[in-house]
C-alpha cells in the first residue's frame, strides 16, 4: 500500500496538499495517468493543456503529472506560468482538458491541481474527481506507473506560451482605449496577477498608469498572503491608493483568478456591488447584440446582497440562485445560459469565457465602468451597495444542526419571516426593516458561517449579534 492516502487531500473541487509530504511527484504522475483514463480517453479527447503558477514545487510537479498523461497516448502542452483562468482560456480556445497546478492563496508549503474538461469545464467530486482519486490510489499502491499504461505510444511533450493571446482575448471582450485616464494601484500579492496584469492592463495603448505593488512572482509570499478576502491583506494596497492619489485598486489572489477592488479612499467594494455593476453591463452588452433583457439571465449566489436580483431584474432580465460553490454557479449558468455569474467570494463568471471565473474581465468592467462616467468609484458604486452587511462570521462548534435550529427558533420570535434550504438555511423578514440571514456548515470543519445583511446598520448589528448569541449558546 501507499503511504499517501490521497483522500486526505484531494476534496470536493480540487486537489489542495502538502509539499511533498502529500502532493509529490510520484502522486501527480498518478493523478495525470488517472486523469488521462477517467476524463480525457472516455471523452474522446487526444491532449491536454497544463499550467502552473509560481510556487517552487509547481514546474516539477506540473511535468510529473504531464508524465502520466502522456503514457496513454495522450499529447500533453504545457503552458507554463499562468493563472488559472489563464489555464481556463487554454482549454477553451482549444477545446482540450486541462489542469492547472496552484494552491491558490493557501501558504507556501502548499501546491494543489485544479481539472477540468474540455472547454473549461469543470471536474469535481460528482464529475469524475472522486474516480480520478480512486484510480490514482490504486495506481500508487500497486508501484510502477509505467507498467500500467496499455497504449500502445507515449504522448507527446510540447510548450507553448499563450500569454499574449489570452491577454489580446480578454480586451477584445472590454475594450479600454476610450475611457478617461485612471491611475491604478495593482497588489499581486507576489502571485501570478504580477504576470498576467502587465500583460492585459500594461500596455501602452490603455490610458491606464499601473502602480505596482508586489509583482515579483515569489511562491514564497514574502510580504503577505495571496488571499485578498482576509482584511489585513488588503492595508498595503489601502495605504498605496491614498499615498499616490489613486482612482482604485485591484488585488488579485495567489492564482489570480479572484480580484477584490478597492475605491480612491482605500476602502473596500461589496464583491456583491461588482457583481451587481457586471451585470448590469452584460445585459446591456446581450440588449445590444440583438436580445430582449427577458430572455437573459444572471447567476448570483445566496450569500450574495439582496441588491443583486433587485438591481437586475429592474433591468427586465432573469435572476438564478444558487448554492455557494463554482460547480453549482457554472452548472446553472450552462443550464439557463446565462451571460454572467458572481459571487460574494470575488468569483466572476462569463457566458463568453466559457463559464468560467476570471476575475481580470471583472476588473477590466470595473475599470471601464469608471472610466466611461466623471464619477469617483465611491460614489459610482454607491448606487450598487444599498445595504449594511455583516460579512461572514464563522463560529466553532460542535453540533451544527442543534446551533442552526438554535438560530432558526431566535428567527421565529423577531416577527414574520420565511426559509430556504438551498444552502445552509436562509431566513428573511421582508417587512420592515427588511433583513435576511444565512447559516451554512463548514464541509470540512466545525464551523457554521453567518452572513447577515438588513436594510439599516442599526437593524442589521441587532440581527447578527441575536443570531450569534443563539450560534454560540
Amino acid at each position: 500500500m501507499s503511504a499517501v492516502d490521497l483522500s486526505e487531500f484531494i476534496k470536493a473541487y480540487d486537489v489542495r496538499g502538502l509539499v511533498p509530504e502529500q502532493l509529490s511527484e510520484p502522486v501527480a504522475r498518478a493523478i495525470g495517468s488517472a486523469f488521462a483514463q477517467v476524463t480525457v480517453l472516455p471523452a474522446g479527447e487526444t491532449s491536454v493543456v497544463v499550467g502552473h503558477d509560481m510556487r517552487p514545487s509547481s514546474p516539477a510537479l506540473s511535468r510529473a503529472f504531464a508524465d502520466g498523461v502522456a503514457q496513454h497516448g495522450v499529447d500533453v502542452t504545457l503552458i507554463g506560468l499562468c493563472s488559472t483562468d489563464g489555464l481556463y482560456y487554454a482549454s477553451g480556445v482549444l477545446d482540450v482538458p486541462g489542469a492547472m497546478f496552484t494552491a491558490s492563496h493557501n501558504p507556501a508549503q502548499y501546491n494543489g491541481i485544479k481539472l477540468c474538461r474540455a472547454g473549461a469545464r469543470p471536474v469535481g467530486q460528482d464529475t469524475g474527481l472522486a474516480d480520478i482519486r480512486d484510480l490514482a490510489q490504486w495506481t500508487l499502491d500497486r508501484g510502477d506507473l509505467h507498467q500500467l499504461s496499455g497504449s500502445a505510444r507515449t504522448g507527446t511533450i510540447s510548450e507553448r506560451d499563450l500569454l499574449d493571446d489570452y491577454a489580446r482575448f480578454l480586451r477584445n471582450l472590454v475594450d479600454l482605449r476610450g475611457g478617461r485616464p485612471l491611475k491604478v494601484v495593482v497588489d499581486t500579492g507576489n502571485g501570478m496577477g504580477g504576470h498576467t496584469v502587465p500583460a492585459v492592463l500594461g500596455t501602452g495603448e490603455l490610458p491606464l498608469e499601473i502602480v505596482p505593488l508586489y509583482f515579483e512572482l515569489d511562491g514564497t509570499f514574502p510580504n503577505h498572503e495571496a488571499n485578498p478576502l482576509e482584511p489585513e491583506n488588503l492595508r498595503d494596497l489601502q495605504a498605496a491608493v491614498r499615498e499616490h492619489d489613486a482612482d482604485l485598486g485591484l488585488a488579485f489572489d495567489g492564482d489570480a483568478d479572484r480580484c477584490f477592488v478597492v475605491d480612491e479612499h482605500g476602502d473596500p467594494v461589496s464583491p456583491s456591488a461588482v457583481t451587481a455593476l457586471v451585470a448590469t453591463r452584460e445585459i446591456g452588452k446581450a440588449v445590444a447584440e440583438g436580445k430582449s433583457a427577458s430572455d437573459v439571465a444572471i447567476v448570483y449566489n445566496v450569500i450574495s446582497s439582496r441588491a443583486v436580483p433587485e438591481i437586475v431584474e429592474a433591468t427586465g432580465a432573469r435572476t438564478v440562485r444558487t448554492r455557494v460553490g463554482h460547480s453549482f454557479i457554472k452548472a446553472q449558468m450552462a443550464e439557463h445560459e446565462a451571460v454572467f455569474g458572481g459571487e460574494h467570494s470575488a468569483h466572476y463568471y462569463f457566458r463568453d469565457f466559457w463559464y468560467a471565473d476570471t476575475g481580470m474581465l471583472a476588473a477590466m468592467h470595473v475599470l471601464a465602468a469608471l472610466g466611461e462616467q466623471p464619477l469617483p468609484l465611491s460614489e459610482l458604486m454607491a448606487q450598487y451597495a444599498r445595504y449594511p452587511a455583516s460579512g461572514e462570521i464563522n463560529s466553532k462548534v460542535d453540533d451544527q444542526s442543534a446551533a442552526t435550529e438554535r438560530v432558526r427558533d431566535w428567527a421565529a420570535q423577531q416577527g414574520e419571516v420565511s426559509e430556504d434550504e438551498l444552502d445552509g438555511l436562509t431566513i428573511a423578514h421582508d417587512a420592515e426593516p427588511m433583513w435576511w440571514l444565512n447559516v451554512r456548515a463548514s464541509n470540512t470543519e466545525p464551523l457554521l458561517r453567518l452572513n447577515v445583511e438588513a436594510a439599516d446598520t442599526e437593524t442589521m448589528e441587532r440581527v447578527r449579534d441575536g443570531a450569534l448569541a443563539a450560534i454560540r449558546a
